[in-house]
């Protein structure tokens, strides 16, 4: 049932693959007829987010108290601040390849010897790691991934340390020492759950809503499957032991995503990538 990749992302003819779609999310732990755990190796689609700006802030965790938080720093959306609604992320720009794509992404600042270090850009993986067919991120919707508080190692199937596939480097928990170059650069990795409650578009620790999937099932307490994202960001830098997060030392890496993309866009992706088991792969320069 995989379909088939036409050209490149941007002329995927999404509308045919969306009316073969008969998805029903069905219950918890639901599957989609037929479909198996290799099924879902490589299917995606890829967005690319230049460096937008730094700000204290972070409209989840202390939304409306601009300089309350520790630097972020943001890709994606160019107006996130403190004050962001899903209303104000929609009516504006973004530095996403896909215009339509006005999510705000952002991660604590690195730094080096004290001084920041900006992103050469970010790449966000929307994968599908569920049997049952996904739904797309309803409008407004908040997670954060990764412990802010942490100052010791956490789980690498959360978030990693490593310098790009072309490194040599195997994900790690502190930061190594990269080989330099842009292709084997200081890599950071957040993996964001994407099993859904299927009715809070947060929670407290903005968390609770969401858990992720084992072996491919979501949990009855989250039921929804949603796509899963993974934002790695990558830095112009060999790493090592001067760089420390914002947030912390080398263990306090995570990342936080608002949806604001125009739901209609996002909706085609994942119903035409991840719903009819296609590598959509990135999006047209």
């Amino acid at each position: 049932m995989r379909a088939l990749l036409i050209g490149t992302a941007g002329s995927l003819v999404l509308a045919a693959a969306i009316a073969s779609t008969a998805l029903a999310v069905g219950g918890p732990g639901a599957g989609q007829a037929g479909v198996t755990r290799a099924d879902l190796l490589g299917v995606n689609f890829v967005e690319n987010c230049a460096y937008s700006h730094r700000l204290p802030d972070d409209p989840i965790v202390h939304p409306g108290m601009p300089g309350m938080s520790h630097d972020h720093t943001f890709v994606g959306n160019v107006s996130t601040d403190a004050g962001s609604t899903f209303g104000s992320l929609v009516s504006s720009g973004t530095t996403c390849r896909r215009a339509d794509d006005t999510a705000a992404y952002w991660m604590p600042t690195v730094y080096e010897g004290g001084t920041p270090v900006l992103p050469l850009g970010a790449t966000v993986y929307y994968r599908r790691n569920t049997l049952a067919g996904v739904r797309p991120f309803p409008n407004g919707f908040k997670m954060i991934a990764g412990d802010a508080m942490s100052t010791t190692p956490q789980d690498l199937r959360v978030t990693y340390w490593n310098c790009g596939v072309e490194g040599g480097v195997r994900p790690t928990s502190s930061v190594p020492t990269c080989p330099g170059g842009r292709r084997t650069s200081l890599r950071l990795h957040v993996r964001f759950p994407s099993c859904w409650d299927g009715h809070s578009l947060d929670s407290p620790d903005h968390k609770a809503h969401l858990a992720y999937p084992t072996a491919g099932r979501c949990p009855e307490t989250h039921p929804v499957a949603l796509p899963a994202i993974e934002l790695i960001y990558r830095y112009p830098i060999q790493g090592g032991s001067g760089v420390a997060l914002a947030s912390g030392g080398q263990f306090s890496a995570h990342a936080d995503f608002f949806n604001g993309w125009k739901h209609s866009a996002l909706r085609k992706l994942v119903n035409g990538c991840l719903n009819t088991l296609v590598h959509c792969g990135r999006a047209n320069q």
